[in-house]
């Protein structure tokens, strides 16, 4: 079971700011649980493909899509900071 958390826009866009999931044992880096949860479809799949600029951490580290992704996890999703 992995725990994912959604900030900002994401959290908005989703409806929701956590929820715990127990992907497919496939599912083991960053880079197959984003394609997992844009199996969703629909915002999902807008929101967390490859050409939108989103963030990831893995237990509260900045992660890349080579990250592994285990049982136990938090995993958060959040879009990138920007200034001006």
């Amino acid at each position: 079971m992995i725990t994912l958390l959604y900030f900002a826009r994401l959290r908005e866009t989703f409806g929701l700011s956590s929820e715990r999931a127990n992907p497919p044992a496939d599912v083991t880096d960053v880079r197959s649980l984003t394609e997992w949860l844009c199996q969703r479809g629909g915002t999902w799949q807008e929101e967390l493909a490859q050409n939108k600029p989103v963030r990831v951490a893995v237990n509260q580290d900045i992660a890349d899509p080579d990250t592994a992704v285990g049982d136990g996890d938090e995993v958060a999703f959040f879009p990138p900071v920007t200034g001006g």
